[in-house]
């Protein structure tokens, strides 16, 4: 497989070369990723190391969402390549192969998923220097949803019915509903989130557009990187406190920079942990900008009474 992918992306690399050359140590470190070739597709992100030996590393965003460990990777004549894939449940094996270079500082390459062809470009992570350190300013409160109406929503793929509704105060999906996304943008913040889970269900919170936090139908489990009120695939919660499906629970969350904390029912799950970058959920990868809230709902049954969101500035 490996070899069927170098003489697929042998072409592009040739057309990637024109810059000046680049070591291989070049190619570690962290990356986000823009597809160039194809509307609408999310962004990916990638982290290399040792690339000047047996390179190693992860990629989020190609097969199926999580975070995937590289897979027979090398570096040949500066370019690297390698394979990921995940196993489903039900057997199916997801998998995607991956050739890049770093040419003039950015690393340019491709992915092929189901025998699709994802171009792209990827820059370095930015360096985000706010910190949760007790300084920050409460603003006032920005209601996003108060069970009345879908004013200040939108569906994220333009000329497609969003598939969210609201009756009675609550506002649910309907099934394969697309991302529903808030019009305002946060920077640092905490956000108040209310919401039931159906049994078997689940469904996401994307915090400026790019950090999931998971809603899970997990209760009775043990605590999990993909579970209940984790950073998605990235950072597991210290315990498990969810109720039992369809009974309403609460998120307390705030972010500021990259220092996460996630309360569920009022027990901490993550305590200012580092977000080092995008999950699977990401819309955008502008991650030095404000980004909205960000509600999934493709995965089952989810509903949501209230969310508000308490903008945090620089104390006087």
């Amino acid at each position: 497989m490996l070899r069927t992918a170098v003489l697929a992306f042998s072409l592009l690399l040739a057309a990637c070369s024109d810059g000046g050359p680049a070591s291989d140590e070049a190619l570690n470190g962290r990356w986000v990723i823009d597809v160039t070739n194809v509307s609408a597709a999310r962004p990916m992100w990638m982290e290399v190391r040792n690339a000047a030996g047996t390179p190693e590393g992860v990629l989020i965003g190609a097969a199926a969402g999580r975070t995937q460990p590289f897979l027979d990777a090398e570096v040949r004549d500066g370019a690297l390549r390698f394979r990921v894939e995940r196993r489903l449940d039900d057997g199916r094996v997801i998998s995607a192969t991956t050739s890049s270079r770093v040419v003039d500082g950015e690393l340019r390459g491709a992915t092929i998923r189901d025998k699709q062809k994802l171009e792209w470009v990827g820059r370095r992570v930015p360096v985000i220097t706010d910190k949760d350190d007790g300084s920050w300013r409460e603003e006032a409160e920005v209601v996003l949803f108060d069970g009345s109406d879908l004013v200040g929503w939108h569906g994220w793929r333009p000329g497609r019915e969003s598939g969210w509704s609201v009756n009675n105060g609550v506002l649910r999906n309907s099934d394969n509903a697309d991302l529903l996304v808030s019009n305002d943008t946060f920077w640092n913040f905490k956000l108040h989130v209310e919401y039931r889970v159906a049994a078997g269900s689940n469904s996401g919170i994307g915090l400026r557009g790019r950090y999931e936090i998971q809603i899970l139908d997990d209760h009775g489990k043990e605590a999990s990187i993909h579970g209940n009120g984790a950073l998605y695939s990235r950072i597991k919660p210290r315990v498990n406190a969810s109720n039992p499906p369809d009974e309403w629970q609460t998120f307390e969350m705030i972010l500021v920079g990259r220092d996460l904390t996630v309360v569920l029912n009022a027990e901490t799950l993550i305590d200012k942990q580092t977000v080092k970058g995008l999950t699977a959920l990401a819309i955008d990868s502008h991650e030095t900008e404000p980004g909205p809230v960000v509600l999934q709902g493709d995965h089952g049954p989810i509903e949501f009474r209230r969310i508000v969101v308490t903008p945090l500035v620089a104390g006087s």
